[in-house]
């Protein structure tokens, strides 16, 4: 009896497994898997679109453009149709010797009444032209890709919104259109092209078209104006860069802040929306220039000073005693 005790007592102190032990110890039984309930997908937000894609974002794709630029050419034929019922026929054309500060204007006299327009990114938008540009990532202006653009790209531009409305109407009430660009003359029969696809023609070159070789000024545009002046009594002019009015806005002002003033000169701030109609483009051209110095005066850059800080307690102010722990 005193072996069977002690034999039994060793077991339980050097490995014999208890019920329970010896349970553990078994193989477990194998249970049935369970899916996981799927995840749901979220898709990963889109990275911010590089600056260089602000301007084409909002000139070619928002609706804010679009509204902007019906509402400009709405504003424009009212305009143009009130002159021609009243009968006053202002011109609306700088004379030769005319200053920004002191603006002169070629009389009408008994001339036909017309409007005189910029083509690209005023009449027309070169979506074709900007996808390459974008697709290519070109970081300057490469004049052998906008050659075989003016020549070959009709079929790719768009009516700026509001265009051809505004122009059917004017034509209709006697008003005759043309438009002065910058496009080439060699070119002439592309710039054709591209008007009349875009539902704004007819346009004719040398009658209702003038482009950069028509006379010895190249890209200067005065001259040209100075041709359809003499012909036209011109009451409004539309374009997206200042020199669609007049070249004396880069041979004039100096500077950023000095050329943004030329536009409230007297004698022609009063122009703006009444004989000067100016189209959007923060695409590209003259107005997309100068870092912060010059286009902030120093007057108004403010920084964020940041949060307040807590206040430091003085003398005479109590610190309220710590708690005993």
């Amino acid at each position: 009896m005193n072996r069977v005790l002690i034999t039994l007592a060793l077991a339980l102190a050097f490995g014999a497994p208890s019920a329970v032990m010896a349970k553990k110890m078994s193989p477990a039984k194998a249970k049935p898997a369970v899916a996981a309930a799927p995840k749901p997908y979220f898709p990963p937000e889109p990275p911010p679109a590089p600056p260089q894609l602000h301007g084409i974002q909002y000139l070619y794709g928002s609706a804010e453009a679009a509204a902007l630029t019906r509402q400009t050419w709405r504003i424009l034929a009212d305009f143009v149709d009130e002159q021609v019922a009243s009968g006053t026929h202002k011109g609306v054309v700088l004379t030769p010797d005319s200053t920004l500060s002191n603006p002169h204007f070629v009389p009408c006299g008994d001339k036909p009444p017309a409007i005189v327009l910029d083509v690209d990114e005023t009449s027309i938008l070169n979506l074709g032209a900007e996808y390459d540009d974008l697709v290519a990532n070109r970081k300057t202006f490469d004049e052998d890709a906008w050659d075989r653009w003016e020549k070959g790209g009709a079929a790719y531009v768009a009516p700026t919104p509001g265009a051809k409305e505004a122009l059917d109407r004017l034509r209709d009430h006697g008003v005759t259109v043309i438009f002065n660009s910058n496009r080439a003359a060699v070119n002439a029969a592309g710039a054709e092209a591209a008007l009349n696809a875009a539902g704004l023609g007819p346009a004719r070159h040398g009658e209702t078209l003038f482009l950069n070789g028509d006379d010895t000024h190249g890209s200067m545009k005065d001259g040209r104006r100075q041709t359809v002046a003499a012909r036209y009594c011109v009451l409004a002019m539309a374009g997206d860069q200042l020199v669609d009015f007049s070249d004396l806005f880069t041979t004039e002002p100096n500077g950023i802040a000095a050329r943004r003033a030329t536009v409230a000169y007297s004698g022609i701030a009063d122009l703006w929306g009444a004989g000067w109609f100016v189209m959007p483009n923060p695409v590209y051209g003259s107005g997309l220039q100068g870092g912060p110095n010059d286009i902030f005066p120093k007057d108004k850059q403010w920084r964020d000073p940041g949060p307040p800080k807590p206040p430091v307690p003085d003398a005479q102010t109590e610190i309220p005693a710590k708690k005993a722990k």
